[in-house]
């Protein structure tokens, strides 16, 4: 934990829910399971725990490929194979006594440089072979290189790091590298991509034949009881390969992009990925069958096809690499290569063990290093008032101790004890005063106490000692976009695509930056979610303006609200691009950093979004219940649940006020369980729940037009309301997102929405007493009826 600010990335606390039957099944088989995560770059040990999963994680930089067995664990990434060995004897000595059974402790690093490193395996002679994805080859290391080229398909030509194929699983066969899957039979860079929805193919290494092809997007190739298995990542399924045919049958189907794979007696082991990044995923079959993936480890019968039961993430980790069962294991430990235990973990011959005298365990409790572990096991149970306590202890054994310092100060901050966090973290900056993580830190703890210009100057030195610190340049242009220096923060939060946060689109094409392209063709895509999309669209008729021809590529439930921007000539789904004909690139957010936007040159000029010319002729069933002569008001109380504001969300309870008001009627437009949420206060003559609830972006586009007002926390349908141009009452928490600022009833983003603001943290009660106030002196204009 002292290598890096868990506050690097906010969302990346994993919190996760299983099947009830998984704990006893994981103690049935004695076994425990370690998965990659390069989006989070974690990887994960998933571990039985008293009748619950434990999910025990460690950081790397990009994890993906895991090789792994009772005596050691291999972990590639983009660039880096880190090798570990299991050391029993370690374990003995971990707490609590007599838990665990296997310590993985690391031994060696090899720097391949970026070869985006998939699956790996050893054969036979205890080599290593990796899928280098990037020169679409199968290589081994040496001590003298940073890649032995062994293999590659027949149809590349040459060795570029291009991502040519998109080479990405490897099936070990007695020893022996034997099959391989890739995205596409192609030789040009990142040409798989043309054709990534049915262009996967499945080769034999030994022959040079490709034995399948039209699979969707094949990853994992398995040989497992005589049989070759591989999931089709595209559709979501695990498939047995008849090699005789040369055909594959579905196996079973999950809801979610499969990859990564192992198996137990009757029993596959399968990783999910939710795929939410919609240039890259979106198009393949599965995005057509399921609007919303999951992510997780599904527990599948190879005989029946039947789910046996499953782990899936609900927050932190979205996408899923590599699965591997640690047969015979039941409660590994992997230390981390700064663990303060890697300096008394020794490995000797076992005459020289036989004389080594070691502490006593009341010995052992009197040391800093115990206290210190302590502390960081605490902290990972979230035990934070006790992890609190032990890294004291540790101080008061040896006030020099940076590491137990540096993580007294993040569980402070995750207890929300800013203050005090702040003044533990200045102490060591004071010891280590080049620690760029702790300036990173300092930086968002001055941002939670609404200190924005104190932050900016945290993370500028943090920057200023580590210059290419993509999370501290990302933070820093979110800063400056809340404190109104637009010009600094765009060109800033252009790091986004460098902090982990995102992952990044690679097109061929250069990206466009924002000069006059009359006779060329611009791509635009939607990066992020709904309320970035209708914000930004906005640009779209600038960018329009600048080019001969806009594409832009959005998911389809946002097409109808984005077709009503004018300059868009065509409009695609992601991942049905691969026709497309384009010049240039550029993300959706980016448009305000090459229009070089300031604070008072923001494009305003609302509505830019025509509901009205493109939606309202159509009719609907939802309009009929919006009839009454009254004052038309929609409330929405839940906002985004992947934001995360630190704070009491509110609920419907804290409307109540508002609901008071006479001569209005109140609609809701919650999404969700808003029905719950009304009976349950006995509301349902106060507040119209219209049916059916609006099922898309679309319907709720059509109501928002009929309405007088919109009074809504944080969300989409604030977005909607303003890009509109109708009347909208925008509640924010006390530390809003960067674009509401930190002071004033106005934004230069919508001209007809009004701010309210929360006096303190968590403090609803308050606000809407003042929109109460506000809502009773209101001389309504009504709606056309």
């Amino acid at each position: 934990m002292a290598s890096a600010s868990p506050w690097a990335d906010e969302a990346s606390a994993l919190r996760s829910v299983h099947t009830s039957n998984l704990p006893a099944l994981f103690d049935q088989l004695q076994i425990s399971l370690i998965v990659s995560t390069y989006q989070a770059g974690k990887a994960i040990v998933i571990r039985s725990d008293y009748g619950t999963l434990n999910t025990h994680f460690r950081t790397f930089a990009k994890p993906m490929g895991i090789a792994a067995n009772n005596t050691r664990l291999t972990i590639g990434g983009s660039n880096t194979v880190w090798e570990y060995h299991n050391m029993p004897a370690v374990a003995q000595k971990l707490e609590p006594p007599g838990k665990h059974d296997a310590c993985y402790i690391p031994r060696r690093i090899h720097v391949t440089g970026d070869i985006d490193i998939h699956e790996l395996g050893w054969d036979a002679k205890n080599e290593l072979w990796l899928v280098n994805t990037r020169f679409c080859c199968l290589c081994t290391l040496d001590p003298q290189h940073s890649f032995y080229p062994r293999w590659r398909p027949p149809f590349v030509s040459a060795y570029a790091p291009e991502d040519r194929c998109h080479l990405n699983g490897l099936a070990m066969v007695e020893g022996r590298p034997k099959y391989v899957t890739a995205l596409g039979e192609t030789d040009t860079a990142a040409g798989w991509r043309a054709n990534k929805a049915r262009g996967g193919i499945l080769m034999d290494i030994e022959t040079n034949e490709i034995l399948l092809r039209g699979l969707s997007m094949p990853h994992s190739p398995r040989w497992y009881q005589g049989k070759l298995w591989v999931l089709e990542s595209g559709e979501g399924s695990l498939a047995s390969v008849d090699l005789k045919r040369r055909t594959w049958q579905r196996v079973a189907e999950v809801p979610g992009f499969t990859r990564g794979i192992d198996f137990l007696g009757s029993l596959a082991f399968i990783g999910l990925s939710q795929v939410r990044e919609s240039a890259v995923f979106s198009g393949i079959p599965l995005v057509e069958r399921l609007n919303e993936r999951t992510c997780g480890v599904w527990v599948v019968h190879i005989e029946s096809g039947q789910t046996i039961g499953f782990l899936r993430f609900e927050a932190g980790v979205q996408e899923i690499f590599a699965v591997q069962v640690l047969r015979g294991i039941r409660f590994p430990e992997l230390l981390e290569w700064n663990d303060e235990r890697m300096a008394h973990s020794y490995v000797l011959p076992d005459e020289a063990l036989a004389e080594v005298v070691l502490p006593t365990e009341e010995q052992t409790a009197k040391t800093p290093a115990y206290h210190f572990q302590r502390g960081n096991k605490l902290y990972e149970q979230g035990k934070l008032e006790e992890a609190v306590n032990a890294y004291r202890q540790c101080l008061e054994l040896e006030p020099n101790y940076p590491d137990a310092r540096f993580n007294l100060a993040i569980v402070l901050g995750d207890a929300e004890l800013y203050a005090e966090a702040s003044a533990c973290m200045e102490e060591v900056i004071k010891a280590e005063p080049e620690r760029a993580e702790a300036y990173n830190s300092l930086g968002y703890l001055a941002g939670r106490q609404r200190e924005p210009h104190k932050a900016i100057s945290y993370w500028q030195r943090a920057i200023q000692l580590q210059p290419n610190y993509a999370q501290a340049h990302f933070s820093l242009g979110l800063t400056l976009l809340q404190t109104g220096d637009y010009e600094k923060g765009f060109a800033e939060y252009e790091w986004r695509w460098r902090s982990g946060h995102l992952t990044p689109f690679r097109f061929a094409q250069p990206k466009w930056e924002g000069g006059p392209i009359p006779d060329k063709t611009l791509l635009v895509f939607a990066e992020q979610g709904i309320a970035d999309a209708i914000q930004f669209a906005r640009y779209l008729p600038l960018a329009a303006e600048r080019c001969g021809k806009l594409i832009l590529v959005c998911p389809p439930d946002l097409m109808p609200i984005l077709s009503a921007v004018s300059g868009i000539a065509q409009l695609r789904e992601p991942g049905k691009i691969g026709d497309l004909q384009f010049d240039y690139y550029l993300p959706l957010l980016s448009l305000a950093y090459v229009f070089g936007t300031k604070l008072d040159t923001v494009p305003a000029n609302v509505p830019y979004v025509d509901i009205a010319l493109r939606l309202g002729s159509k009719p609907t069933e939802l309009l009929t219940s919006i009839a009454s002569p009254l004052a038309r008001v929609g409330i929405s109380w839940g906002g985004n649940p992947g934001h995360q504001n630190h704070q009491s969300p509110c609920a419907l309870r804290d409307f109540l006020p508002i609901l008071r008001t006479p001569g209005i009627a109140f609609y809701s437009l919650q999404p969700g369980q808003s029905k719950e949420d009304i009976a349950q206060l006995h509301l349902e003559d106060t507040v119209q729940q219209l049916e059916p609830q609006p099922a898309a972006i679309e319907d709720l586009a059509r109501i928002v037009g009929q309405l007088d007002l919109v009074i809504s926390v944080d969300a989409p349908v604030v977005h909607l309301a303003g890009a509109m141009g109708k009347p909208v009452w925008n509640l924010l928490s006390y530390i809003p997102e960067w674009r509401w600022m930190l002071e004033g009833e106005t934004t230069p983003w919508y001209p007809t929405m009004r701010l309210f603001r929360q006096a303190e943290p968590g403090n609803w009660t308050e606000m809407m007493n003042r929109v109460t106030h506000a809502l009773r002196e209101t001389e309504w204009q009504l709606a056309r009826r």
